[in-house]
């Protein structure tokens, strides 16, 4: 940062209350008022009406002996400003740097303390600085064109705006290893003694510093050039949405109906739609999990329809790159009593899967899209496995969201599995028909044999889905040991299976009877799994009809004596 000393003598204004003078010998004979503050000053003997164009013309119907008042409440930059231009007039010295110089410059402008009223006026000093000093410096600029955000008008009208905003600009198109200027860069695990080049980033920390609008310029201003790769842009994006944006990622932020802190979210809300507007096109410009949380935050924000629709949108485009950690987000509504926002992943999953199904409606085993679609599965079942873990989780919601993927997203249940049993393990109070509704959603021909053996045992399950994992455990070890190709359409299975199903009904409900008071509620379990198995069995060959029912009809005999063993022990 640099600065410009003007002036050699010491400060002799001194304030009490609210008015400022000068410590002198002299009357004062010159009254200066702006907004509540008073400046006792000096017409001719001091040279402060001979250096300020609008000082003489407000003074030249007055006579050399009169007091003189005069109120300028419009001079831009208040009374700090003027001082500063007072304190020139009178010699005093002063400090001129990026923070302070757009309020004097447009104050010197306003009083017309111009080459044309006395030569070396300030005005011209002032432009000396900014355009050697101020404009050559990458944070100078930076820091100037923050501070017209008071004063908008004038810094507009003056070009201050513009001539910044260029500065800057040029600094950032400029090739990395001509970058010998002081920057800020504090992206954890970089140490720039350890860097010989400077990061293509460089300039983002420093231009978050800025408000939306001027920063909003600045990315308009960069952008147009097409020199900066998307990515680049949105790498500043990311890190001015977490230099000013709230963080939801922890904890669920409180919510309060305070005027100051609405005035904050609304400021939020702000800077949350620009940000949005601002994200390239490009897919990949910026990170599935910076999408997503941009969308938490605008939940919790309450931001308009249009931001949510277009961040869903294009996290849809992008949901194939998620991982789980990104997103995990606490809900930002106040009336759930559940902890993860699963409507949010829920959402971006039905966007994905509109254009999942317009891209391929009939997609091939191999296809591109089947291992996208696949990848989104198991990354959804991942999900469910934590957040079934949440004790206040409805069970609405995790049997919507499983239910949202087609089947072939799934090419195994185990992970469905896994998140069914987390979530029964942890909600040992729900009913029986919210653990049919939840077992339902299980392809026992898509369990391994571990997740089987596991479910089997499994106390938690409905005993009809325990028997339906018997009975498939009991065929799929019967077609491996007899090597039997598998050829009868769906259309022979349907009446075979109808007919199954009843019969093994039967008799599970006649040996049930029998035995109900004996039999241990594991062994029900696996002898209904058995039996409910040969509903799903469809496997005889077309010249083998007989003989498949025959074999059938004698292996669904089989549970009753192993039943009967059972009972007797």
């Amino acid at each position: 940062m640099k600065f410009m000393k003007i002036g050699t003598k010491p400060d002799t204004f001194y304030a009490e209350e609210a008015t400022r003078t000068v410590i002198s010998d002299i009357p004062s004979d010159l009254t200066i008022r702006i907004n509540n503050v008073c400046f006792l000053l000096h017409k001719l003997q001091i040279p402060l009406v001979p250096k300020c164009g609008l000082l003489q013309r407000l003074c030249s119907d007055a006579d050399d002996s009169d007091i003189v008042t005069i109120d300028l409440h419009d001079v831009p930059g208040g009374e700090d400003a003027f001082e500063l231009c007072a304190k020139f007039c009178y010699g005093i010295t002063i400090n001129l740097g990026a923070h302070n110089f757009v309020p004097a410059f447009c104050a010197a402008k306003f009083l017309r303390m111009t080459e044309s009223i006395e030569k070396g006026n300030f005005v011209l000093k002032l432009e000396a600085f900014f355009n050697s000093c101020i404009l050559e410096g990458w944070k100078d600029s930076i820091v100037a064109l923050q501070t017209t955000i008071k004063l908008p008008e004038w810094s507009e009208n003056l070009g201050i705006i513009r001539r910044c905003i260029d500065s800057i600009v040029e600094k950032i198109l400029t090739p990395t290893s001509k970058v010998s200027w002081s920057y800020t860069y504090t992206r954890p695990g970089y140490i720039k003694k350890q860097h010989q080049s400077v990061p293509k980033d460089w300039w983002t920390e420093d231009v978050s510093d800025l408000d939306i609008d001027l920063f909003r310029c600045i990315i308009t201003a960069v952008r147009s050039t097409y020199i900066p790769p998307p990515q680049l842009i949105g790498e500043a994006l990311h890190v001015y949405a977490c230099r000013w944006l709230p963080d939801t990622t922890k904890s669920r932020p409180l919510h309060s109906s305070g005027s100051q802190t609405e005035e904050s979210r609304e400021k939020s809300r702000r800077i949350l739609e620009s940000i949005v507007s601002m994200i390239p096109s490009d897919r990949g410009s910026v990170s599935i999990g910076f999408l997503l949380k941009l969308l938490s935050i605008a939940n919790y924000l309450g931001a308009s329809p249009v931001t949510k629709t277009e961040l869903i949108r294009k996290a849809g485009l992008q949901f194939e790159e998620a991982t789980l950690n990104d997103m995990l987000f606490p809900s930002q509504l106040p009336t759930d009593q559940h902890f993860y926002d699963i409507d949010l992943v829920a959402a971006v999953l039905e966007s994905y899967l509109v254009l999942w199904r317009r891209q391929s409606p009939l997609p091939t085993e191999n296809s591109h899209m089947v291992r996208s679609i696949r990848k989104i599965g198991k990354l959804i079942d991942s999900y469910l496995q934590v957040v079934a873990r949440d004790v206040n989780m409805p069970i609405s919601k995790l049997v919507s969201l499983a239910e949202a993927l087609p089947d072939v997203a799934r090419e195994d249940h185990d992970g469905l599995y896994k998140a069914i049993n987390i979530y029964l393990k942890e909600h040992p109070d729900v009913s029986k028909a919210d653990k049919k509704r939840m077992c339902r959603m299980l392809d026992c021909q898509k369990l391994s044999p571990e997740v089987r053996a596991h479910a089997v045992k499994n106390e938690r399950l409905p005993l009809r889905t325990v028997v339906q994992v018997l009975f498939f455990d009991q065929e799929s070890g019967s077609r491996s040991t007899t090597h039997k190709p598998e050829s009868i359409t769906r259309a022979r299975q349907a009446p075979i299976e109808a007919e199954a199903k009843e019969e093994c009904d039967k008799k599970v409900q006649h040996e049930v009877t029998k035995s109900s008071s004996r039999v241990t509620e594991t062994s029900e379990r696996e002898i209904q799994k058995r039996m409910e198995a040969k509903m799903v069995r469809g496997d005889s060959e077309k010249g083998k009809e007989r003989k498949g029912e025959t074999n059938s009809t004698a292996k669904m005999m089989e549970p009753k004596q192993v039943f009967q063993r059972r009972s007797s022990r």
